[in-house]
């Protein structure tokens, strides 16, 4: 598989698979949680509480990984492992961009001062269970 088709393959479960797990860093040990994604390009973008431990985490170290893509059906699920890092961004444009009426169990409204975006951006992602060639990375 080369470079391109990876890149698509990438792309086709960003766009098909919004549910998946973010880990962070917390003492030197993982922490992970189910979160919602959404994306452009390959940069991960996921709302989340200024308020939460996962903003607290992630202001003190960067880095985190995401497992995204896995359907459950069976051994063979195609999913992405996704290591970046991440930063808390609360532009008004972009959490404009994120709201929906399902966040309005937690906040009120998209200019709620808690409401932030967490922008992950990739530094890896490796395409794991496409077919005996995998997994493979995606250059970055």
């Amino acid at each position: 598989m080369d470079q391109e088709q990876i890149k698509q393959k990438v792309l086709n479960i960003l766009d098909h698979h919004k549910v998946g797990s973010l880990a962070t860093v917390e003492g030197g040990k993982p922490h992970s949680r189910y979160m919602t994604f959404f994306h452009d390009g390959l940069t991960l973008y996921t709302p989340t509480s200024v308020e939460t431990h996962k903003a607290e985490e992630i202001e003190n170290n960067p880095n985190v990984h995401v497992l995204l893509g896995y359907d459950g059906d069976g051994f063979g699920d195609a999913y992405l492992e996704i290591e970046g890092t991440a930063k808390l961004n609360g532009s008004k444009e972009l959490k404009g961009q994120m709201w929906n009426e399902r966040l309005s169990r937690w906040f009120e409204g998209k200019d709620d001062p808690n409401l932030t975006v967490l922008e992950i951006h990739p530094s890896e992602i490796r395409l794991m269970n496409e077919g005996e060639s995998t997994p493979v990375t995606l250059d970055l």
